[in-house]
């Protein structure tokens, strides 16, 4: 379960910036999450569970805001949105689109103290 990786890295960039800025906890983490990321919701939240221990999120609330896969097509060059790498434009049907959101995992949001 690459989820555990994942949140051992964001608990380490909370890490720098309690460094950098000088807080001793934090209360909340909101994270962006691409429908496309290949992250697992519900284990990303179990992994925060037990990495979040003995760490400045130790009772962290997670928030995670769900961003959808977004793609601009080459055929009818429009915009839509899609759910899986191999969905159709939502618009034309072809398959030559170009990735353009979705795909993200990032803090958005920390509430500290």
């Amino acid at each position: 379960m690459h989820e555990f990786s994942l949140c051992e890295s964001i608990l380490d960039s909370i890490a720098e910036q309690a460094r950098r800025h000088g807080f001793r906890r934090v209360r909340r983490v909101v994270l962006d999450i691409g429908e496309l990321a290949n992250v697992e919701l519900e284990a990303l939240r179990f992994a925060f569970e037990i990495t979040r221990c003995d760490t400045l999120a130790a009772t962290a609330e997670l928030t995670i805001i769900e961003r959808p896969g977004r793609v601009d097509c080459a055929d009818c060059a429009r915009s839509g949105v899609v759910h899986t790498h191999f969905d159709p434009c939502p618009h034309c049907g072809s398959h030559r689109w170009r990735l353009t959101g979705g795909h993200e995992l990032r803090i958005r949001e920390l509430e500290v103290e």
